[in-house]
């Protein structure tokens, strides 16, 4: 994997796992003021779940990085037996 796939996997990844790590201690407010969305948490913590997603992406990126890296999956030959 070259280094340019490298960085579009993480970032792929990264924003995969953002998601995923959004509602983890989101607790909604129990007094929402006027005009305010019901659901939306007091402290939404954004600062802890983007080291969590950075650190989740980082695990992830490393499993697909030794997959490709090992041969187990070639992208590449892939596309070489594709009929179309």
């Amino acid at each position: 994997m070259t280094w340019f796939e490298s960085i579009v996997v993480y970032f792929l990844v990264w924003w995969l796992a953002l998601f995923v790590v959004l509602p983890f201690g989101a607790r909604p407010s129990a007094a929402p003021e006027e005009g305010h969305e019901p659901g939306a948490p007091d402290k939404p913590r954004l600062w802890t779940k983007v080291l969590a997603t950075s650190l989740l992406a980082a695990v992830i990126w490393g499993a697909v990085y030794l997959v490709v890296d090992s041969g187990l999956i070639s992208f590449r030959s892939m596309v070489e037996h594709a009929t179309y």
